[in-house]
This record gives C-alpha cells, sequence and structure tokens, in this order.
C-alpha cells in the first residue's frame, strides 16, 4: 500500500533509500512476496525477542553475562547502522571484544558437568575469536593468521562448532527450555546453509534479492536463541516446555524456513542454472579432448560455446540453460552441411549463426562423430606433440645437403615451415641486435622493390621463395673464407652484405608454433661480431623448393646478382 521503499523498511528493518539502491526500477513480483513472507517472519522472531526475561536471582557473573547477550541482541537489531557508519576496524574490534566476554562468562556460568566438555569449548571459542581477530588484522591491513580460502572455511567452521558445543553445554545444564535449545540447533542449521550459500552465492541467487531477503530472515534465528539464552539465565523456576501441538507448529515452520528457500532455486529446465558462463574461471584454459574424462567433456564445450574471447559474440545466448546448449551441440554434429547447421543456430537464438560451429568444438560432444572425419582432434596433448614431432622429422628427412662434399665450419639441413596464408619468406638475422627495432619492416619493403628475392636492413636479412609454398628445404652453411660460386643447377644465386652487432646471425627455428626450422640452426657468424657476406642460392625442382644459404667474413656492402 505504501510503496516498495516502505516494504523494504518492514521487511529489512533499514533505511527506505536501500530499496532504491537495490532496486532502482522498483521490485519484481518473486522479491515482493519474499519481502512480504520475511516481514511476516521477522516480526514472528521479533516478538520472541522482545519477551520479558524470566523472574529470579543472579550472581554477578550471570547478570553480566544476560546484559552482554542483550547487548549482542541490540548490536544485530540496532547498533549494526550507527556502527557501520565508523570504519570498518571499529566494528569488528567491537565485536571481537563482545564476543570474548560473552564467551568467557559462558564458561564460567554454564555447568558443563565435565572438564572435558568445557576444556572442547574453550578450544572452539578460541578458535573462534581467532576468526574475528584475523579478520581485524585484515581490515589493519596487518599481517594475517593465515590467509586462502582453507584457513578462513576452517575458522568460520570453527565459529559453528563453538555454537554446537555451547548448545550441548546449555542441554547438560538443564535450566534452558526445550524451544530454547531448539533455537541453538536452528542457529546451527543456519550455518550449515550459509556457508555453502556463501561460496556460491553469485551463481546461485543471480540478479535476484530473493535470496538475500530469504537469508536476512533466516540469520534472525541465532538472534532469538542469544535473546532466548539471556532470559532463561535464572536457575529457579525453570520454564515449561512447549506444548506437543505447538512443538509440532514450530517444527513444520522450521522444516518450511529451512527447506523452501533452496526449493524456490530449483528452475525449470528451459531456465536452468547456467554452470559456465564466458567469464568463468574453469574457461581459461583449452585442454585437449583425449586429456579429459568423459565427465568433463560436456564442461570443455559449454565454456567454447558460450566464450566471448576477441570481443567475438557467444555462440549460445546466455539465456538458454546448459542442458539446452548441449542438445543443440549434439544437433551441430548431425547437421549435414554449414546451411543446415545456420538453421540449427538461427532457432536456438545465436547472434553468429552464420558461421555454423567448427569440428574442433563439437569433437567434446560428440566424438565419434568428428573423430571419423578428423582423428587428430581425439589425441591428448603429449599424442599432438608425439605426432607433430614425427610430422616435423618426416619433413625433415625429405631434404637432403647440396653440398654434401664441402663442409662448413658450421652448417644444417632441415625444412623450414612458413604461413599456411602465404610468407613473404625467412629471416638470416641477429636475434640479440637491441638496435634492429623497424629492420624488418626495411628488408620487406626491399625485398618487394627488388627481385632479387633478398630484402637487407642492418642485422636483418628477409629471403623470399619463388612459388607460393608452404615450407621449403634450406640448408645453412658458414665457412671463414668466400666458397666457389658453383651456380650450375640453381634458377638464382645472390650476394648481399649483413652485420653481426652481437657475434650472432641465425635463422628462426620453430619453437612450439607453426613457422620456423624444423631443427636447430647454428650461430653463422663464426667470426663473431663484423661483416658478413651472405650468398643464397634458390631452385625449383619436383621435390618442391629448395635453398642454400652460405655467409662468410667480407668487408663488401655490393648486392651481386650472380645467376642469372
Amino acid at each position: 500500500m505504501l510503496g516498495d521503499a516502505w516494504l523494504w523498511v518492514a521487511a529489512e528493518w533499514t533505511p527506505p533509500t536501500y530499496a532504491g539502491f537495490y532496486a532502482r526500477d522498483g521490485f519484481d513480483t518473486p522479491t515482493t512476496v519474499a519481502l512480504l513472507v520475511a516481514a511476516l517472519v521477522k516480526a514472528a522472531f521479533l516478538w520472541l525477542i522482545l519477551r520479558a526475561p524470566a523472574p529470579g536471582p543472579l550472581d554477578r557473573r550471570e547478570k553480566a553475562l544476560r546484559r552482554l547477550l542483550y547487548l549482542a541482541v541490540v548490536y544485530t537489531l540496532v547498533l549494526w547502522f550507527p556502527i557501520g557508519l565508523l570504519p570498518d576496524e571499529v566494528d569488528v574490534a567491537f565485536q571481537l571484544a563482545l564476543w570474548t566476554a560473552i564467551d568467557v562468562l559462558f564458561l564460567l556460568v554454564i555447568r558443563w558437568r565435565s572438564r572435558m566438555l568445557r576444556a572442547a569449548a574453550g578450544a572452539m571459542f578460541a578458535v573462534e575469536l581467532a576468526g574475528m581477530a584475523n579478520e581485524l588484522l585484515d581490515e589493519l591491513d596487518l599481517l594475517e593468521l593465515g590467509s586462502g580460502g582453507i584457513v578462513g572455511l576452517g575458522l568460520m567452521l570453527g565459529g559453528v562448532a563453538a555454537t554446537i558445543i555451547t548448545v550441548v553445554g546449555q542441554w547438560r545444564d538443564g535450566r534452558w527450555s526445550r524451544g530454547t535449545l531448539t533455537a541453538g540447533w536452528l542457529s546451527v542449521g543456519v550455518y550449515a546453509l550459509v556457508i555453502p550459500l556463501n561460496i556460491l552465492f553469485d551463481r546461485i541467487s543471480g540478479d535476484s534479492l530473493v535470496m538475500p531477503v530469504v537469508m536476512d530472515a533466516v540469520n534472525l534465528v541465532s538472534t532469538v536463541w542469544i535473546a532466548a539464552t539471556a532470559r532463561e539465565l535464572p536457575t529457579e523456576n525453570r520454564l515449561a516446555d512447549l506444548l506437543p501441538a505447538r512443538q509440532r507448529v514450530i517444527r513444520v515452520a522450521v522444516a518450511a524456513v529451512a527447506v523452501l528457500p533452496v526449493i524456490a532455486q530449483i528452475h525449470p529446465e528451459q531456465a536452468a542454472h547456467l554452470a559456465y558462463t564466458g567469464w568463468s574461471m574453469d574457461c581459461y584454459d583449452r585442454p585437449s579432448f583425449g586429456d579429459l574424462k568423459p565427465a568433463e567433456r560436456d564442461a570443455a564445450f559449454l565454456c567454447r560455446a558460450r566464450s566471448t574471447a576477441g570481443g567475438v559474440p557467444p555462440m549460445f545466448p546466455d539465456s538458454l540453460s546448459d542442458q539446452g546448449v548441449l542438445a543443440y551441440g549434439r544437433a551441430l554434429c548431425r547437421a549435414k552441411d554449414r546451411d543446415e547447421q545456420e538453421a540449427i543456430l538461427t532457432r536456438a537464438g545465436s547472434a553468429r549463426s552464420a558461421w555454423g560451429a567448427d569440428p574442433w568444438d563439437l569433437v567434446y560432444v560428440c566424438p565419434e562423430i568428428v573423430g571419423a572425419t578428423h582423428p587428430d582432434l581425439l589425441r591428448s596433448t603429449t599424442e599432438t606433440k608425439e605426432a607433430n614431432a614425427a610430422y616435423i622429422a618426416e619433413a625433415n628427412a625429405q631434404c637432403r645437403d647440396p653440398w654434401p662434399r664441402t663442409k662448413g665450419v658450421v652448417q644444417a639441413t632441415a625444412n623450414y615451415f612458413l604461413f599456411v596464408d602465404g610468407d613473404p619468406g625467412y629471416l638470416v638475422h641477429d636475434p640479440e641486435d637491441e638496435t634492429a627495432d623497424g629492420a624488418m619492416e626495411q628488408a620487406m619493403d626491399e625485398l618487394y622493390d627488388d627481385s632479387t628475392l633478398i630484402g637487407v636492413a642492418g642485422s636483418t636479412a628477409l629471403i623470399g621463395h619463388v612459388e607460393d609454398v608452404v615450407d621449403l628445404c634450406l640448408t645453412v652453411k658458414a665457412f671463414r673464407t668466400a666458397p666457389p660460386l658453383r651456380t650450375a643447377g640453381w634458377d638464382q644465386v645472390n650476394e648481399v652484405s649483413i652485420v653481426s652487432r652481437s657475434g650472432r646471425l641465425t635463422v628462426p627455428e620453430m619453437d612450439d608454433g607453426e613457422v620456423g626450422a624444423g631443427a636447430p640452426m647454428p650461430n653463422l657468424a663464426i667470426e663473431g661480431k663484423g661483416r658478413y657476406r651472405l650468398r643464397v642460392y634458390v631452385r625449383v625442382a619436383d621435390a618442391g623448393e629448395e635453398h642454400l644459404v652460405v655467409v662468410f667474413p667480407g668487408a663488401s656492402r655490393k648486392k651481386l646478382r650472380l645467376k642469372p
């Protein structure tokens, strides 16, 4: 009747401005229902909290404990707001001091009837207070007691154990009613519900306020228990237990409060929870199919289908459930052509339906179909490396030294792999020359402006190829003096000047990539720093294109066309 802002105040007991902060456009229907129910539940809890203390004499320790427990209740209901306006470390320090005093008085006031139980309670209280002290150290930017999720979870579980053992002590003491003990056990149940929800909070609640509203109401159970503990401290005139009928009503209400929030988060399949998005941490790695267990392959496909890497839209919209994505993925596997894939993606609401789907993505959901035409996609990382090594070794074995009787000081023969899309050539360069910035562009410009297939700029030489090839056989040799020309049998022979500023000249090798020499290349600057002559022999035969690179010391800076 009064609007969303006052509904928020009635249910959450916070200023109306908070409502505009959490829901600028107003509350949706589920949130409105949750707030109405929470308002009624919290009103009932507040009635239990505000019940008058039980009459009876109290000693000095019991009076102090009752006052501190009521202070904890007041903090939960009211004081949290003004204290929240102060620095965070003030709030944490206040709670640490308050609960240190309460825990000490618990040890002194509760009749544990067992030294072992009292000692266990002291240990659990110490763990609980250590967790609060660790939080204070964190707020003060000091050295914490421990870092990482394991330590934090352990300290949190210590707090749960402290609550459990306190309720056990109250039961053995005998002065507290069954209702109070029930509230204590329920507060333990709330902890058991809150801990996993805190860990998975973002995934479960999403953009809805329903879960925070429900958890705020449920968390008030522990305040009911604290207030009841303070109210029933007198040892005389122990309160009578509830009637059986009222006990059954309370049990049903407790079960509903505990179970219904969880049930409310179970969505129908058409609006199923999304386990993976384009920003999921689990999706940064892209494992090979052969490295995954069968149970992990669906998750790998979901990561790829929802990926937004490179700024491209995902294959499927985020509104589609995980099971829906998997079903469409298997349908894409059975598509006969690209047009049918486009129709399937359009039906799924894809923003890039015209792209279709690639086999290296689909292999995770239908390996039996993709593997029939692309068996290499079924390999593990180790198998892929072994296959690549075997392929490179076979390519290297097909290349022969064109000057087998003329041995260089250093030499090597290997297959040189170029870019599949077309590569201008390969480099002979000084990889440690710090002044070579821009040399590659200059060498490329010279390569295209000249017909010698060689572009040189300082310590960088770019050698082109005659045909449109993806690899060629390359032999490199270094000599101390100029070798004979021997131009017979070669299509082109050219010679240029190149400098080594660091004492190195070499050819790039293939290193976990697709481009480079398939075998280790030697240092061709055998005389160290200085100027060298670079002679390149090129020919095209039935077996493919073949290059011979000869390097030897020489001061001349002339570019020589030796053949043709």
